[in-house]
């Protein structure tokens, strides 16, 4: 059986190209601008998909960090208040939705809460991301499941056990499961490409790869070694503000790493040897004996 998903008309597995998603996360900074030119780089690169976070800031910090005074944009405040001001609502997001469809790009996003998945759910994009932090919050893993959509999760900061605690909730069917290492920048020891391999072998689901490395040669190895999609953090600037910016991609790095990924595509070929037609001139000249 073929391990493949359907994410609105692109269908992403064995066999087809590699879905690459830019994500936007929070580096817009809660500027609206900003996310869309971010979109505009995205497109520009060849990209299949930006991808957003969706947070309700006071479920989702924990009380001893909400009083946390932080060095902002917006001067010294909390934590929480500093969440909010990075938050985009009903407003922002219905524009994102439209300027998105006419730039005709994908987007979605990953919801760390129950309200912030119903809230982007109301927009009906193609799929759904679990972000890692949120693989062993059981309840929400139900909420996602019950959206009918299809989910993108990632397995950063889990162990196998967790995982496989997550897949018995979800299910293996309509699903793609990414390696990612939850690192900050991550380093390239500690990325584990491998694993690749070992999520494919546990689930019969499409695998894929969620990078937080600095450079763009992992993410085209992974797909070298299976992963079906692609997703990395994009930025204007990597000197901007904010704590992703530093494990983010520049526009011009984005248009290289999805040509990387493209000729790697090209590259792997069907594994059948054969003679190809480019060889007979070198064949002719350099070949002493022939059988």
């Amino acid at each position: 059986m073929a391990r493949e998903v359907k994410i609105g008309s692109r269908w992403i597995g064995d066999g087809h190209p590699t879905y690459i998603v830019g994500e936007i996360g929070i580096n817009h900074n809660g500027d609206l601008e900003i996310a869309k030119q971010l979109i505009d780089a995205a497109k520009e690169a060849g990209l299949d998909a930006v991808k957003f976070q969706k947070r309700t800031p006071e479920l989702c910090v924990p009380e001893h960090q909400r009083n946390q005074m932080r060095e902002t944009p917006w001067g010294y405040v909390t934590y929480l208040d500093y969440r909010y001001k990075v938050e985009f609502g009903e407003e922002q997001y219905a524009e994102i939705d439209r300027y998105c469809r006419q730039v005709g790009i994908d987007w979605f996003a990953s919801s760390w809460d129950v309200p912030s998945l119903e809230f982007i759910d109301r927009f009906n994009p193609s799929t759904h991301k679990i972000p890692s932090a949120l693989l062993t919050d059981h309840e929400l893993l139900r909420a996602y499941r019950a959206t009918g959509k299809p989910l993108i999760v990632s397995t950063g900061m889990s162990t196998l056990d967790q995982i496989r605690e997550a897949m018995e909730i979800l299910g293996s069917d309509n699903l793609i499961l990414c390696h990612t290492t939850s690192s900050y920048p991550c380093p390239p020891e500690e990325l584990n490409l491998r694993m690749i391999d070992t999520l494919k072998d546990m689930y019969p689901c499409p695998v894929g790869y969620s990078g937080h490395e600095v450079g763009l040669v992992p993410s085209a190895v992974a797909v070298a070694l299976g992963a079906c999609l692609v997703e990395r953090h994009i930025t204007l600037d990597r000197a901007m503000w904010g704590s992703d910016q530093s494990a983010s991609v520049e526009p011009q790095g984005i248009a290289h790493l999805v040509k990387y990924i493209r000729v790697t595509e090209l590259s792997l070929g069907d594994g059948v040897k054969k003679v190809y037609d480019s060889e007979q001139s070198s064949l002719s000249k350099l070949r002493r004996f022939s059988q």
